[in-house]
């Protein structure tokens, strides 16, 4: 048997505890699917029209914040990593914005 101090590899304890575990991914797949269909199931009922898009980018976003800090594991990485992603989707959003707007027949902010 090798002792830690006899220069035997040693798993550092702390090595696996940042990150989730497979029923925490296996319900965050569930969440995912349940809002999935949740989406789906609210483009038929014609009572949610006035409140459609919002609803449905709201349950968007949701979904994207998810998989953005369990899958990507964003969660569990440095800020600066944070601030690199939120910085490039700033900046894609911008250009997103500017572009749809840029011929003016698809006016976001109006004039």
């Amino acid at each position: 048997m090798a002792h830690p101090s006899s220069g035997a590899a040693v798993e550092h304890p702390r090595a696996h505890a940042g990150h989730a575990s497979t029923a925490t991914y296996l319900r965050v797949a569930a969440i995912l699917t349940v809002v999935t269909a949740l989406e789906y199931g609210a483009l038929f009922i014609r009572r949610l029209t006035p409140i459609l898009v919002p609803l449905l980018l709201t349950m968007s976003a949701a979904k994207f914040a998810l998989v953005l800090l369990f899958f990507m594991h964003l969660r569990y990485d440095s800020r600066a990593l944070w601030v690199v992603f939120v910085g490039g989707l700033v900046m894609a959003m911008a250009l997103a914005i500017a572009l749809t707007t840029l011929s003016g027949q698809f006016l976001v902010f109006g004039r």
